[in-house]
C-alpha cells in the first residue's frame, strides 16, 4: 500500500504512472494497428 500511495504523490512517481499510462495506451494502439485487416474484399476491383 505504500507503493501506491508513494506512485500517487510523489513527483517522481506521478511521472512514473504518466509514463506507465503513456506506453500501455502506445501498447493498445499497436495491437490494433497491425492486427487489423487492411486486405481489399475478394469481389472488389482496384482501379
Amino acid at each position: 500500500m505504500q507503493l501506491l500511495k508513494q506512485l500517487f504523490t510523489t513527483d517522481v512517481g506521478l511521472f512514473s504512472a504518466v509514463g506507465i499510462g503513456f506506453m500501455l495506451c502506445m501498447l493498445g494502439f499497436f495491437v490494433w494497428l497491425f492486427t487489423r485487416n487492411d486486405a481489399p474484399k475478394a469481389g472488389d476491383k482496384q482501379p
